[in-house]
């Protein structure tokens, strides 16, 4: 930008170029020379400020629209975490059921055959001493044919309720089908599991469940059998479930245990 200064200089300039009486003064070319060089010159540098002017706005729009761009790349990725989060967030609940479901049956939330089953045979594999007992409620089939299965099921989930507060921490008891539940007493010979499972018959038949003006109690019978180190978990099963039809054989309502 010119000063004022400099544009009284000039224009005193080009009024005594353009004055007659210095037309023959040695100078005056030297003068117009300088004049006009100095008004190219000039020209130059304004041409080079408009095209810095313009480059700078541009370099201001292209910053601007690169900035909106960015900041509208930023949000997409953000509301693409929020969508990845809130999708891997579903797929752990997801996975989480899915496992719920698959070891854990649905009426009592208890561990299932399969859960169960699983534990045994780690319990084989690393050599630890286990006793099962394998309960049955008597005469089940009678309450849901005369009561319904509602109400069957409720009993069913009473029971579990007492059988989960009564046992010990450590203890592992499953729905095995039906109206049979198999208990794991881990770390337990059959001398310690028997007053055990005894005292839990006795705190299940205390069970009541209303229907109607009537309540409804059970009792249970037991089968139980001492793992054998060397025999797959089935064959203890096995034994306990003969422990458990010699149980019901003998008029039920009791706990019996299979030694052979």
């Amino acid at each position: 930008m010119k000063t004022r200064d400099e544009e009284a200089l000039l224009s005193h300039i080009a009024t005594l170029l353009g004055s007659p009486e210095h037309a023959g003064n040695p100078l005056r070319d030297a003068l117009q020379d300088l004049y006009q060089q100095h008004c190219e010159q000039r020209e130059q540098v304004q041409r080079l400020i408009n095209i810095s002017d313009r480059y700078q706005l541009l370099a201001m729009e292209a910053r601007q629209v690169t900035q909106a761009r960015y900041e509208d790349s930023l949000r997409r990725q953000r509301k693409l975490s929020r969508i990845s989060d809130g999708y891997q967030a579903l797929m752990r609940d997801r996975n989480r059921a899915l496992h719920q479901a698959s070891t854990h049956d649905p009426l009592t939330d208890l561990p299932n055959r399969r859960m169960i089953s699983e534990r045994l045979e780690a319990l084989v594999n690393e050599r630890r001493g286990f006793t099962l007992a394998l309960l049955d409620i008597d005469h089940f089939k009678l309450i849901n044919d005369c009561h319904g299965h509602d109400v069957g099921d409720r009993l069913l989930v009473a029971i579990t309720r007492t059988l989960s507060t009564t046992l010990r921490d450590y203890d592992l008891c499953a729905r095995w089908g039906g109206e049979e539940f198999l208990l794991l007493l881990a770390n337990t010979d059959l001398d310690e599991a028997q007053p055990i499972v005894e005292r839990l018959r006795a705190c299940l038949a205390d069970v009541t469940i209303c229907t109607g003006d009537q309540k409804l109690s059970v009792t249970i019978s037991a089968g139980l059998s001492q793992h054998r180190f060397g025999e797959p978990h089935q064959a203890t099963i096995k034994r306990a479930d003969q422990a458990l039809l010699d149980a019901k054989r003998a008029g039920r309502n009791r706990c019996l245990s299979n030694i052979s």
